[in-house]
Protein backbone atom coordinates (compact mmCIF):
# COMPACT_ATOMS: atom_id res chain seq x y z
CA UNK A 1 0.00 0.00 0.00
CA UNK A 2 2.83 2.42 0.82
CA UNK A 3 4.39 1.66 -2.58
CA UNK A 4 1.16 2.51 -4.38
CA UNK A 5 0.69 5.76 -2.50
CA UNK A 6 4.26 6.89 -3.24
CA UNK A 7 4.02 6.31 -7.00
CA UNK A 8 2.14 9.56 -7.82
CA UNK A 9 4.65 11.52 -5.74
CA UNK A 10 7.59 9.95 -7.58
CA UNK A 11 5.93 10.66 -10.92
CA UNK A 12 5.28 14.26 -9.92
CA UNK A 13 8.90 14.68 -8.79
CA UNK A 14 10.21 13.26 -12.05
CA UNK A 15 7.93 15.54 -14.07
CA UNK A 16 9.09 18.55 -12.06
CA UNK A 17 12.77 17.72 -12.67
CA UNK A 18 12.09 17.30 -16.37
CA UNK A 19 10.27 20.65 -16.51
CA UNK A 20 13.16 22.37 -14.76
CA UNK A 21 15.64 20.82 -17.21
CA UNK A 22 13.58 22.00 -20.19
CA UNK A 23 13.31 25.49 -18.71
CA UNK A 24 17.09 25.61 -18.24
CA UNK A 25 17.65 24.39 -21.80
CA UNK A 26 15.28 27.05 -23.12
CA UNK A 27 17.03 29.80 -21.17
CA UNK A 28 20.42 28.69 -22.47
CA UNK A 29 19.19 28.71 -26.07
CA UNK A 30 17.50 32.11 -25.73
CA UNK A 31 20.61 33.68 -24.20
CA UNK A 32 22.99 32.19 -26.78
CA UNK A 33 24.97 34.38 -29.18
CA UNK A 34 25.21 31.67 -31.86
CA UNK A 35 22.19 33.08 -33.71
CA UNK A 36 22.95 36.50 -35.19
CA UNK A 37 21.68 38.52 -38.14
CA UNK A 38 23.58 37.92 -41.37
CA UNK A 39 23.67 40.77 -43.93
CA UNK A 40 21.89 40.04 -47.22
CA UNK A 41 25.13 40.53 -49.17
CA UNK A 42 26.51 37.41 -47.48
CA UNK A 43 25.79 33.98 -48.98
CA UNK A 44 24.30 31.23 -46.77
CA UNK A 45 27.71 29.51 -46.83
CA UNK A 46 29.30 29.15 -43.39
CA UNK A 47 33.00 28.58 -42.81
CA UNK A 48 35.92 29.77 -40.72
CA UNK A 49 39.66 29.17 -41.28
CA UNK A 50 39.60 27.96 -37.66
CA UNK A 51 37.76 24.81 -38.86
CA UNK A 52 40.95 23.30 -40.26
CA UNK A 53 42.91 21.24 -37.75
CA UNK A 54 46.71 21.44 -38.05
CA UNK A 55 48.41 20.10 -34.96
CA UNK A 56 52.15 19.48 -35.51
CA UNK A 57 51.23 16.81 -38.06
CA UNK A 58 49.51 14.63 -35.46
CA UNK A 59 46.20 15.09 -37.27
CA UNK A 60 47.63 13.03 -40.14
CA UNK A 61 47.53 9.94 -37.92
CA UNK A 62 43.76 9.80 -38.53
CA UNK A 63 42.47 9.01 -42.05
CA UNK A 64 40.05 11.97 -41.97
CA UNK A 65 41.29 14.93 -44.00
CA UNK A 66 41.19 17.67 -41.38
CA UNK A 67 42.10 20.38 -43.90
CA UNK A 68 39.19 19.37 -46.17
CA UNK A 69 36.99 22.29 -45.16
CA UNK A 70 39.46 24.99 -46.15
CA UNK A 71 40.31 23.29 -49.42
CA UNK A 72 36.61 23.14 -50.39
CA UNK A 73 36.38 26.92 -50.04
CA UNK A 74 39.70 27.45 -51.82
CA UNK A 75 38.48 25.48 -54.84
CA UNK A 76 35.29 27.54 -54.96
CA UNK A 77 37.05 30.89 -54.50
CA UNK A 78 39.93 30.18 -56.90
CA UNK A 79 37.51 29.19 -59.66
CA UNK A 80 35.31 32.25 -59.20
CA UNK A 81 32.29 30.42 -57.80
CA UNK A 82 32.42 32.00 -54.36
CA UNK A 83 33.42 35.46 -53.18
CA UNK A 84 35.41 35.02 -49.97
CA UNK A 85 33.88 38.23 -48.59
CA UNK A 86 30.43 36.63 -48.83
CA UNK A 87 31.27 33.71 -46.53
CA UNK A 88 29.65 33.79 -43.08
CA UNK A 89 31.93 33.15 -40.10
CA UNK A 90 30.17 31.57 -37.10
CA UNK A 91 30.72 32.09 -33.40
CA UNK A 92 32.27 29.41 -31.21
CA UNK A 93 29.82 27.32 -29.20
CA UNK A 94 30.36 28.07 -25.49
CA UNK A 95 29.96 25.65 -22.61
CA UNK A 96 26.44 26.95 -21.98
CA UNK A 97 25.60 26.39 -25.65
CA UNK A 98 26.89 22.81 -25.51
CA UNK A 99 24.97 22.09 -22.30
CA UNK A 100 21.75 22.46 -24.31
CA UNK A 101 22.37 18.83 -25.31
CA UNK A 102 25.51 17.59 -23.59
CA UNK A 103 25.80 16.54 -19.96
CA UNK A 104 28.08 18.36 -17.57
CA UNK A 105 29.87 15.06 -16.92
CA UNK A 106 30.60 14.54 -20.60
CA UNK A 107 31.95 18.06 -21.13
CA UNK A 108 34.13 17.70 -18.04
CA UNK A 109 35.53 14.44 -19.45
CA UNK A 110 36.97 16.42 -22.38
CA UNK A 111 39.41 18.04 -19.97
CA UNK A 112 41.27 14.73 -20.14
CA UNK A 113 43.54 14.51 -23.18
CA UNK A 114 43.27 10.74 -22.96
CA UNK A 115 39.49 10.87 -23.36
CA UNK A 116 39.78 13.22 -26.33
CA UNK A 117 42.37 10.98 -27.96
CA UNK A 118 39.97 8.04 -27.78
CA UNK A 119 37.12 10.05 -29.33
CA UNK A 120 39.19 11.41 -32.22
CA UNK A 121 41.06 8.10 -32.59
CA UNK A 122 44.56 9.66 -32.45
CA UNK A 123 46.41 7.98 -29.51
CA UNK A 124 49.38 10.43 -29.25
CA UNK A 125 46.97 13.24 -28.31
CA UNK A 126 46.69 11.53 -24.90
CA UNK A 127 50.26 12.65 -24.14
CA UNK A 128 49.66 16.34 -24.80
CA UNK A 129 48.73 19.03 -22.25
CA UNK A 130 44.98 19.56 -22.34
CA UNK A 131 45.25 23.30 -23.00
CA UNK A 132 46.89 22.45 -26.33
CA UNK A 133 44.18 19.91 -27.11
CA UNK A 134 41.51 22.49 -26.31
CA UNK A 135 43.13 25.10 -28.55
CA UNK A 136 44.11 22.94 -31.52
CA UNK A 137 41.38 20.29 -31.59
CA UNK A 138 38.31 21.18 -29.55
CA UNK A 139 38.17 24.88 -30.42
CA UNK A 140 37.92 24.13 -34.18
CA UNK A 141 35.16 21.62 -33.45
CA UNK A 142 33.27 24.17 -31.33
CA UNK A 143 33.44 26.70 -34.18
CA UNK A 144 31.96 24.11 -36.53
CA UNK A 145 29.17 23.45 -34.02
CA UNK A 146 28.41 27.16 -34.06
CA UNK A 147 28.26 26.96 -37.85
CA UNK A 148 25.75 24.11 -37.91
CA UNK A 149 23.51 25.82 -35.37
CA UNK A 150 23.57 29.15 -37.25
CA UNK A 151 22.83 27.32 -40.52
CA UNK A 152 19.28 26.53 -39.38
CA UNK A 153 18.50 30.22 -38.89
CA UNK A 154 19.98 31.08 -42.28
CA UNK A 155 18.10 28.22 -43.96
CA UNK A 156 14.81 29.42 -42.49
CA UNK A 157 15.51 32.92 -43.87
CA UNK A 158 17.03 32.00 -47.25
CA UNK A 159 15.67 28.53 -48.01
CA UNK A 160 19.01 26.76 -47.64
CA UNK A 161 22.35 27.04 -45.85
CA UNK A 162 25.57 25.07 -46.03
CA UNK A 163 28.01 24.66 -43.17
CA UNK A 164 31.22 23.65 -44.92
CA UNK A 165 32.08 21.69 -41.75
CA UNK A 166 30.01 19.84 -39.17
CA UNK A 167 28.08 16.61 -39.37
CA UNK A 168 29.49 14.94 -36.23
CA UNK A 169 26.82 12.27 -36.23
CA UNK A 170 28.55 9.70 -34.00
CA UNK A 171 28.38 11.95 -30.94
CA UNK A 172 25.35 11.95 -28.64
CA UNK A 173 24.60 13.86 -25.44
CA UNK A 174 26.78 11.67 -23.22
CA UNK A 175 29.40 10.11 -25.50
CA UNK A 176 31.64 10.99 -28.42
CA UNK A 177 33.39 8.73 -30.90
CA UNK A 178 34.46 8.28 -34.50
CA UNK A 179 36.18 11.71 -34.71
CA UNK A 180 32.96 13.34 -33.44
CA UNK A 181 33.35 15.31 -30.19
CA UNK A 182 30.17 17.41 -30.12
CA UNK A 183 26.63 16.59 -31.29
CA UNK A 184 26.19 19.51 -33.67
CA UNK A 185 23.14 18.06 -35.45
CA UNK A 186 21.27 17.48 -32.18
CA UNK A 187 22.21 20.96 -30.97
CA UNK A 188 21.09 22.54 -34.24
CA UNK A 189 17.68 20.89 -33.93
CA UNK A 190 17.10 21.91 -30.32
CA UNK A 191 17.99 25.52 -31.18
CA UNK A 192 15.54 25.38 -34.09
CA UNK A 193 12.79 24.04 -31.83
CA UNK A 194 13.15 26.99 -29.50
CA UNK A 195 14.39 29.93 -31.59
CA UNK A 196 12.67 29.18 -34.90
CA UNK A 197 9.44 27.77 -33.48
CA UNK A 198 9.94 24.61 -35.54
CA UNK A 199 8.33 21.39 -34.37
CA UNK A 200 9.09 18.85 -37.13
CA UNK A 201 12.61 18.10 -38.38
CA UNK A 202 13.78 15.49 -40.86
CA UNK A 203 17.38 14.25 -40.81
CA UNK A 204 18.61 12.75 -44.08
CA UNK A 205 21.90 11.09 -43.21
CA UNK A 206 23.74 9.90 -46.32
CA UNK A 207 27.19 9.48 -44.82
CA UNK A 208 28.42 5.90 -45.34
CA UNK A 209 28.40 5.38 -41.58
CA UNK A 210 25.29 5.05 -39.42
CA UNK A 211 24.41 8.28 -37.59
CA UNK A 212 24.12 6.64 -34.18
CA UNK A 213 24.64 9.86 -32.19
CA UNK A 214 21.57 11.80 -33.29
CA UNK A 215 19.60 8.54 -33.37
CA UNK A 216 20.19 8.07 -29.63
CA UNK A 217 19.53 11.73 -28.87
CA UNK A 218 16.10 11.65 -30.55
CA UNK A 219 15.03 8.10 -29.79
CA UNK A 220 11.28 8.13 -29.28
CA UNK A 221 10.99 11.83 -30.18
CA UNK A 222 8.15 12.09 -32.72
CA UNK A 223 9.26 15.60 -33.70
CA UNK A 224 12.30 14.17 -35.52
CA UNK A 225 12.17 11.78 -38.47
CA UNK A 226 15.44 10.05 -39.38
CA UNK A 227 16.24 8.64 -42.82
CA UNK A 228 19.64 6.95 -42.53
CA UNK A 229 21.21 5.34 -45.59
CA UNK A 230 24.38 3.60 -44.44
CA UNK A 231 26.70 0.63 -44.90
CA UNK A 232 25.90 -1.89 -42.12
CA UNK A 233 29.23 -3.66 -42.67
CA UNK A 234 31.29 -0.83 -41.15
CA UNK A 235 31.62 1.23 -37.93
CA UNK A 236 29.79 1.93 -35.61
CA UNK A 237 27.79 -1.35 -35.47
CA UNK A 238 25.38 0.36 -33.05
CA UNK A 239 22.47 -2.06 -33.07
CA UNK A 240 20.62 -0.23 -30.30
CA UNK A 241 20.64 3.02 -32.29
CA UNK A 242 19.48 1.20 -35.43
CA UNK A 243 16.24 0.54 -33.59
CA UNK A 244 15.65 4.31 -33.38
CA UNK A 245 15.87 4.94 -37.14
CA UNK A 246 12.51 5.78 -38.69
CA UNK A 247 13.61 4.82 -42.20
CA UNK A 248 16.60 2.51 -42.41
CA UNK A 249 18.22 1.97 -45.83
CA UNK A 250 21.20 -0.38 -45.80
CA UNK A 251 23.70 -0.20 -48.67
CA UNK A 252 26.28 -2.98 -48.53
CA UNK A 253 29.98 -2.68 -49.36
CA UNK A 254 30.54 -2.46 -53.11
CA UNK A 255 27.21 -0.79 -53.93
CA UNK A 256 27.51 0.98 -57.31
CA UNK A 257 26.46 4.51 -58.25
CA UNK A 258 23.32 3.44 -60.10
CA UNK A 259 22.14 1.11 -57.34
CA UNK A 260 22.85 3.76 -54.70
CA UNK A 261 20.90 6.47 -56.52
CA UNK A 262 17.97 4.12 -57.18
CA UNK A 263 17.78 3.32 -53.47
CA UNK A 264 17.94 7.02 -52.64
CA UNK A 265 15.11 7.88 -55.04
CA UNK A 266 12.90 5.23 -53.44
CA UNK A 267 13.86 6.33 -49.93
CA UNK A 268 13.07 10.00 -50.59
CA UNK A 269 9.71 9.06 -52.03
CA UNK A 270 8.83 7.12 -48.88
CA UNK A 271 10.15 9.86 -46.57
CA UNK A 272 8.03 12.48 -48.35
CA UNK A 273 4.92 10.40 -47.82
CA UNK A 274 5.64 9.59 -44.19
CA UNK A 275 6.61 12.95 -42.70
CA UNK A 276 5.98 16.64 -43.29
CA UNK A 277 9.08 18.46 -41.99
CA UNK A 278 9.53 22.16 -41.34
CA UNK A 279 13.33 21.83 -41.49
CA UNK A 280 15.63 19.32 -43.18
CA UNK A 281 19.14 18.51 -41.92
CA UNK A 282 21.23 16.88 -44.65
CA UNK A 283 24.35 15.02 -43.50
CA UNK A 284 26.25 14.83 -46.79
CA UNK A 285 29.28 12.63 -46.09
CA UNK A 286 31.52 11.87 -49.07
CA UNK A 287 32.86 8.61 -47.65
CA UNK A 288 30.50 6.84 -50.07
CA UNK A 289 33.03 7.66 -52.82
CA UNK A 290 34.56 4.79 -54.77
CA UNK A 291 37.93 4.09 -53.18
CA UNK A 292 37.17 5.50 -49.74
CA UNK A 293 38.97 3.14 -47.35
CA UNK A 294 36.34 3.38 -44.63
CA UNK A 295 33.04 3.77 -46.50
CA UNK A 296 33.67 0.82 -48.86
CA UNK A 297 31.00 1.89 -51.37
CA UNK A 298 31.56 2.58 -55.05
CA UNK A 299 29.79 5.86 -55.80
CA UNK A 300 31.43 8.09 -58.42
CA UNK A 301 32.10 11.85 -58.07
CA UNK A 302 29.23 12.49 -60.49
CA UNK A 303 27.12 10.21 -58.29
CA UNK A 304 27.85 12.48 -55.31
CA UNK A 305 26.69 15.50 -57.32
CA UNK A 306 23.51 13.66 -58.34
CA UNK A 307 22.88 12.57 -54.74
CA UNK A 308 23.20 16.12 -53.40
CA UNK A 309 21.01 17.48 -56.20
CA UNK A 310 18.29 14.93 -55.42
CA UNK A 311 18.20 15.97 -51.75
CA UNK A 312 18.11 19.69 -52.58
CA UNK A 313 15.33 19.11 -55.12
CA UNK A 314 13.43 17.07 -52.51
CA UNK A 315 13.64 20.00 -50.10
CA UNK A 316 12.63 22.53 -52.74
CA UNK A 317 9.69 20.46 -54.01
CA UNK A 318 8.42 20.14 -50.44
CA UNK A 319 9.15 23.80 -49.58
CA UNK A 320 11.40 22.81 -46.68
CA UNK A 321 14.43 24.89 -45.57
CA UNK A 322 17.57 22.77 -45.87
CA UNK A 323 20.76 22.70 -43.78
CA UNK A 324 23.69 20.83 -45.33
CA UNK A 325 26.77 19.68 -43.38
CA UNK A 326 29.72 17.89 -44.98
CA UNK A 327 30.48 15.11 -42.46
CA UNK A 328 32.85 12.23 -43.32
CA UNK A 329 35.20 11.67 -46.26
CA UNK A 330 38.58 9.98 -46.06
CA UNK A 331 40.29 10.71 -49.35
CA UNK A 332 42.12 13.88 -50.41
CA UNK A 333 39.87 13.97 -53.47
CA UNK A 334 36.79 14.55 -51.27
CA UNK A 335 37.31 18.32 -51.05
CA UNK A 336 37.20 18.82 -54.82
CA UNK A 337 34.26 16.42 -55.17
CA UNK A 338 32.30 18.48 -52.62
CA UNK A 339 33.30 21.76 -54.31
CA UNK A 340 32.24 20.42 -57.72
CA UNK A 341 28.92 19.26 -56.28
CA UNK A 342 28.29 22.70 -54.78
CA UNK A 343 28.98 24.26 -58.19
CA UNK A 344 26.46 21.86 -59.71
CA UNK A 345 23.93 22.82 -57.03
CA UNK A 346 24.61 26.49 -57.73
CA UNK A 347 23.75 25.98 -61.39
CA UNK A 348 20.70 23.77 -60.91
CA UNK A 349 19.17 24.37 -57.47
CA UNK A 350 20.59 27.53 -55.91
CA UNK A 351 21.08 31.15 -56.82
CA UNK A 352 24.70 32.26 -57.36
CA UNK A 353 26.75 31.31 -54.29
CA UNK A 354 28.74 34.53 -54.47
CA UNK A 355 25.93 36.79 -53.29
CA UNK A 356 22.58 36.88 -51.61
CA UNK A 357 20.00 34.37 -52.86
Amino acid sequence: MSTQSSTPALSSSSSSIQSEAEALRRNRVLSSKLYFDVPRNKAPIIYSPVYDIAFFGIEKLHPFDSSKWGRICKFLIDNGHLNKNCIVEPEEATKDDLLVVHSEVYLKSLKSSLNVSVIIEVPPVALLPNFLVQKNVLYPFRKQVGGTILAAKLAKERGWAINVGGGFHHCCATKGGGFCVYADISLCIHYAFIRLNISRVMIIDLDAHQGNGHEKDFSGDSRVYILDMYNPDIYPFDYEARGYINQKVEVRSGTSTNDYLMKLDAALKVAGSMFDPELLIYNAGTDILDGDPLGKLKVSPDGIASRDEKVFRFARENSVPLVMVTSGGYMKSSAKVIADSLVNLSKKCLVDMGGSP
